[in-house]
């Protein structure tokens, strides 16, 4: 039957989606920003950008699962009458719709006394505008905060030694080890400013695990989601995040954050080292992202230094 093809493609397609995901994060191609509270605003439900309506069901999950920053969709056809054309190499995706059929004779061929509607599943392919050339000038503008760039922590991110690239591509936070590239939301997205700095400082520790630079194993050897490993590594950027908000006076995302680490902190439990070996990475991982020289604390003359 046409419905079961289309279950099983839609059913294929999230199943796909969540897997790449999964295997992106267990082989540490992308650290993923923490699945709390996103500190960076919704851009809206998923919409046709011609007719103006907003994507129902299934749909609002398979098309909001895909990242964009704009909400808003067109068909290909809706494209070209718009005057836009989709970029090279870009694909769509499927929206799935009910169609009503008059069926006039059964199974069998036989005629009915009276005809029937039945509901028949089918599906059309949709881009996202941000994938069509063109029709910029058409594509409302999303209603963002005015972002007002906080001086010190902009000059830490400029001023970090061999800087991974920062793209804003994408509404998702996540550090790719294998591309060594940052994505941030579009600044104006974060509902403050420290948000937008913490997310970022997150995501510039993790990348000082690369081996070009501090050379993590935590990062660098594809460690498995939710193992010890990758557990150390996400408390590294955690402390690391608030060493460097520290240096400016930034308001701390780290009680926030300990939601996160909730799970993955019962392994101190296990590991007694854990904690003082992740302070000891974090700081210098925010020690290599100031360009700092790393001293070490010494017992204070006459202090309490026995054992």
């Amino acid at each position: 039957m046409a419905s079961q093809k289309i279950y099983d493609m839609i059913t294929e397609r999230v199943v796909n989606q969540l897997t790449d995901a999964i295997t992106a994060a267990e082989n540490g191609n992308e650290r993923i920003i923490a699945p709390w509270n996103k500190p960076w605003f919704d851009t809206g439900t998923p919409t046709n950008l011609v007719s103006k309506k907003a994507y129902r069901g299934i749909n609002v999950f398979l098309l909001s699962m895909l990242g964009y920053v704009s909400p808003y969709f067109v068909s290909f056809n809706q494209a070209k009458k718009l005057g836009g054309k989709v970029k090279k190499g870009e694909k769509g995706f499927p929206v799935i719709f009910w169609k009503w059929v008059e069926v006039t004779e059964d199974e069998n061929g036989n005629k009915l006394a009276k005809t029937k509607k039945i509901p028949f599943l089918r599906y059309y392919t949709v881009f996202n505008v941000d994938q069509i050339d063109g029709i910029e000038s058409k594509i409302p503008t999303i209603e963002t905060r005015q972002f007002n760039p906080i001086q010190d922590a902009e000059k830490i991110i400029a001023n970090m030694p061999n800087r991974p690239e920062i793209n804003h591509k994408e509404a998702r936070a996540y550090y790719t080890p294998a591309l060594d590239s940052v994505n941030m939301p579009k600044p104006e997205l974060f509902k403050s400013e420290p948000e937008y700095y913490s997310t970022c400082f997150h995501e510039l520790v993790h990348s000082t695990g690369h081996t070009s630079r501090l050379n993590r194993p935590e990062v660098m050897d594809g460690n498995r989601f939710g193992s010890h490993a990758y557990s150390l590594e996400e408390l590294v950027a955690e402390m690391g995040t608030v060493f460097l908000c520290n240096e400016i006076g930034l308001e701390s995302p780290f009680n926030n954050s300990l939601a996160y680490l909730k799970s993955w902190l019962g392994k101190l439990k296990d590991d007694t080292k854990m904690l003082i070996t992740a302070a000891g990475k974090a700081q210098k991982a925010s020690d290599y992202i100031l360009g700092t020289t790393p001293t070490f604390d010494k017992p204070e003359k006459n202090g309490d230094d026995t054992e």
